[in-house]
């Protein structure tokens, strides 16, 4: 990876549970606070345990992690306990992962972020959660960029989009 296409770390956290096992493979998932990331994240995890991969969770810090009022005198506490509980939601779900896993957060493009976390790891695939259809879906379309979409215009290798039901 160039050092320009190098993604720019304002913060990075990095967490990792030591394997057990030897893990024969690396899965990447990209992960946030939408219901669509729990899905994934419980099919990535199932993929780990099949594929006895480590599974490195990586969530790009945004403007929708942060409390909305920036004026409140607790805001940085509220954004720490909010990114906070993302952590813990990843952990506990990956509590007997035996292959290990790791949680990365920081600020940045997500597809860069993926993709330096899969350059890393060497990964077998890059697993995301699918925005749903409908006609809220549109809007959200036209005001993010599709993370999946990203992806795979513009990675060499599997992305896996998972889709959420419900």
């Amino acid at each position: 990876m160039t050092e320009q296409a190098r993604p720019t770390h304002a913060r990075r956290v990095r967490h990792t549970a030591t394997p057990s096992q030897a893990p024969h493979a690396h899965l990447v998932l990209g992960h946030d606070h939408h219901p669509r990331s729990v899905v994934a994240l419980t099919v990535a995890a199932d993929l780990a345990r099949r594929l006895q991969a480590q599974l490195h969770v990586v969530h790009g810090i945004d403007l929708s992690d942060y409390p909305i009022d920036p004026d409140a005198a607790d805001w940085e506490q509220q954004a720490r306990r909010a990114l906070d509980a993302q952590h813990q939601q990843v952990a506990a779900a990956l509590a007997d992962c035996d292959t290990g896993w790791s949680y990365h957060a920081w600020r940045g493009d997500p597809v860069e972020l993926l993709t330096a976390v899969a350059e890393e790891t060497d990964a077998l695939m890059i697993i995301v959660g699918s925005r749903g259809e409908g006609p809220g879906k549109v809007v959200d379309r036209i005001l993010e960029r599709s993370v999946s979409h990203g992806l795979i215009a513009h990675q060499h290798r599997p992305v896996l989009v998972v889709p959420h039901h419900g």
